[in-house]
């Protein structure tokens, strides 16, 4: 806890049993209070090796439900342990969970109540293996964003992010896609509703056991990134309300 803030971590599995013990061991259990798993189904023995691990709370679903119905799942647990403070950490090690001390004192000071790793901020991401192509993909879609929601984020793209509880409340995620633009909506969302984000230079690691969505899926990502802007352009300008705006 950091100022009897109740903080836990979830995190989203799928086919992450090479990667859980070390991003489980690198957790900084002297403020996590918790940890949820929740394994969509994987095809992979992560179910048990986070038993073997001792993580307390584990969900696996009976049929895979997406990036974005795995968060569900995540968040509405986490909601109900009681959690003050949700970390969503990917367990495929390749983002450092040494960063949790910094995200959660930002929000636990009342600093903002939503702290992203970005992966641009520093060159993280060129160092760290991203694809040249995701690289330029990234650069676009942001600017994009930044120029429809007129805001000023190094990127949306990230998968390391920590909430505050009242993010959680008042954003009816539980309506969002259970596919990958889950991410993307949510952080729209967050801007539409007024919360400031923060963003911390996360150094980030690409190798074969990482998970990564490929070109096809990339392609309809970026266009369901496009899409999500427009709809906040429109519904911030009261030129047509959608209901992910609502």
């Amino acid at each position: 806890m950091i100022n009897n803030k109740k903080i836990i971590v979830v995190l989203p599995a799928y086919n992450a049993g090479n990667t859980l013990v070390s991003t489980y061991n690198e957790i900084p259990f002297d403020i996590v209070d918790d940890v949820i798993l929740v394994d969509d189904n994987s095809n992979d023995n992560t179910t048990e090796i986070a038993k073997q691990l001792g993580i307390t709370y584990i969900i696996r679903h009976k049929k895979n439900l997406g990036y974005g119905g795995n968060q569900k799942s995540c968040y509405n647990k986490a909601l109900e342990l009681g959690a003050d403070i949700i970390i969503m950490l990917h367990p495929d090690y390749q983002y450092t969970p040494k960063l949790i001390h910094s995200m959660c004192y930002l929000i636990a000071n009342d600093v903002y109540p939503i702290v992203i790793g970005s992966r641009i901020l520093g060159k993280g991401a060129l160092k760290g293996g991203m694809p040249i192509y995701k690289y330029i993909a990234n650069r676009f879609l942001t600017l994009f964003q930044n120029i429809m929601m007129n805001q000023k984020l190094s990127e949306y793209h990230t998968g390391y992010r920590a909430y505050a509880k009242e993010v959680l409340l008042q954003i009816d995620f539980n309506n969002n896609s259970d596919d990958f633009i889950f991410d993307n909506q949510f952080l729209a969302q967050a801007f539409f509703k007024g919360f400031e984000i923060a963003e911390i230079t996360c150094p980030t690691k690409y190798f074969e056991e990482a998970s990564s969505i490929n070109f096809t899926r990339s392609i309809k990502y970026g266009i369901g990134v496009m899409k999500t802007s427009l709809q906040y352009f429109l519904s911030r300008n009261k030129l047509y309300q959608f209901r992910l705006f609502r």
